[in-house]
């Protein structure tokens, strides 16, 4: 977790809680994660109503991350949260750099939403969903990255589905990575041309990414983890609650060392 030192924080307010999400020019993607972000916000201020939620994002839409720290109370420390399922380009540089540039405020940015085992839950409870048999191949459509570090989570998340859902799972990427989803689908139909192809979508909402992996050939897609108009997985806002909870722990730690 990047920090920065803590100086003239206020000594009463808990941590910011800042939901970075990648941002999107769709309206189901904006609602579903406007959602979570809600969700998320019930959740912790049930128990902790000293928590202010904030939802801010690295690219598309606004704010930015960097004007959401800016506009947060001086002082105070905060949490950003990655909604994004696998921490590429945007956790390592992006929030890096957003943290970076937040000094005095002392900031830490958590680990990204996968993989987890809970988010491979999800996954596996929308392929039941749309109706996974038993005789299906699946394929786990990820958005991809050029981070080496983020394809190796994406592969961690397939080994987790595949140890779920008790089969095979072949792991593939709709961009910047290999195999590309489309290669992935019908080299899997060719090993098996009696088969239905199931692709299992490992993106966090509707979207382009989403649009794109509908047409790559599967005879199956199943949803995202998040739905426009469904309320958000609860084992979804569980990871987010978890992150920031043990990110205000070391920065607890941070300062009384």
């Amino acid at each position: 977790m990047p920090t920065v030192p803590v100086k003239d924080a206020a000594p009463d307010a808990a941590p910011l809680l800042l939901a970075a999400s990648h941002g999107s020019r769709s309206p189901a993607a904006q609602h579903a994660v406007l959602a979570l972000v809600d969700a998320v916000t019930r959740r912790l201020t049930a128990t902790e109503p000293a928590v202010d939620v904030v939802g801010g994002f690295v690219d598309v839409q606004q704010p930015d991350v960097p004007h959401c720290l800016a506009a947060a109370e001086p002082g105070r420390a905060a949490v950003i949260v990655p909604l994004l399922v696998s921490a590429g380009y945007h956790v390592r540089f992006d929030l890096a750099n957003a943290v970076t540039g937040a000094q005095p405020r002392s900031v830490v940015v958590t680990d990204a939403l996968g993989p987890d085992e809970r988010l491979a839950g999800i996954v596996a409870h929308r392929l039941a969903e749309s109706g996974l048999g038993a005789g299906d191949r699946v394929v786990l459509a990820a958005a991809g990255s050029s981070d080496a570090n983020a394809v190796a989570d994406c592969r961690t998340a397939g080994d987790q589905l595949a140890a779920l859902i008790g089969r095979e799972v072949t792991v593939a990427f709709i961009a910047a990575a290999e195999p590309r989803l489309a290669d992935a689908v019908a080299a899997v139909r060719r090993e098996s041309p009696g088969a239905r192809v199931v692709v299992a979508s490992y993106l966090l909402a509707p979207g382009t990414f989403a649009g794109l992996a509908r047409e790559a050939g599967a005879d199956v897609v199943s949803a995202e983890l998040l739905v426009d108009g469904e309320e958000p997985p609860a084992a979804l806002v569980d990871i987010i609650v978890d992150r920031y909870r043990a990110a205000v722990a070391a920065l607890a730690a941070i300062s009384a060392g």
